[in-house]
């Protein structure tokens, strides 16, 4: 009986997570409701509330489940610009985008969590990337950096996979590896 109810809480909890990824992405943090929520989820909101403290909680849930900047960062210092214009270029030609990214701008507008956004984009992509970089003023570049790649992912929302009018793929890459070298250069 307990494996079950432990089996039927993680499933639920699961379905929360779920839903409330799919609305925060579609719709911003705003915009959802904890009754949207439940409704969604299939749970009620008392499930909801005992699993995640409030909706601020749930949604810093949602962002820290996306994973950190998924393998882009564990390259030589060297392949380090060319990675990450990699990175870039995939997200700036993706139809699909990031939920994470779409999460943030749909909701950058809530002052409620820009704190949890704050964190997010930190513990994520500058604090990791800051680690990686020699020289005194590594988080300044890291920073610099950081906003080059939010900022291809909010380009990438707004426009979808026809952000670039381009030659390819492969001189996009260049470009923005020449990009990232000046400005993560020490």
């Amino acid at each position: 009986m307990d494996e079950i109810r432990h089996r039927d809480r993680e499933g639920t909890r699961r379905r929360i997570l779920d839903a409330a990824r799919r609305l925060f992405t579609e719709l911003g943090y705003d915009q959802v409701t904890m009754r949207l929520l439940a409704a969604e989820a299939g749970a009620n909101i008392a499930l909801i509330n005992r699993y995640f403290g409030t909706k601020r909680e749930l949604f810093a849930e949602v962002l820290a489940m996306q994973g950190r900047f998924p393998g882009v960062l564990e390259v030589s210092e060297e392949e380090l610009p060319r990675r990450l214009a990699e990175y870039v270029a995939e997200r700036l030609r993706s139809e699909r985008g990031s939920p994470v990214m779409a999460a943030l701008v749909r909701s950058s507008s809530c002052s409620e969590i820009h704190e949890i956004i704050r964190d997010r984009v930190a513990s994520a992509i500058l604090e990791p990337l800051a680690a990686r970089l020699p020289g005194p003023d590594a988080t300044f570049r890291a920073t610099v950096a950081t906003a080059l790649i939010t900022g291809a992912g909010t380009l990438s929302r707004l426009y979808g996979p026809d952000a670039l009018e381009s030659p390819g793929h492969e001189a996009v890459v260049r470009r923005l590896t020449m990009v990232f070298e000046a400005c993560l250069k020490a």
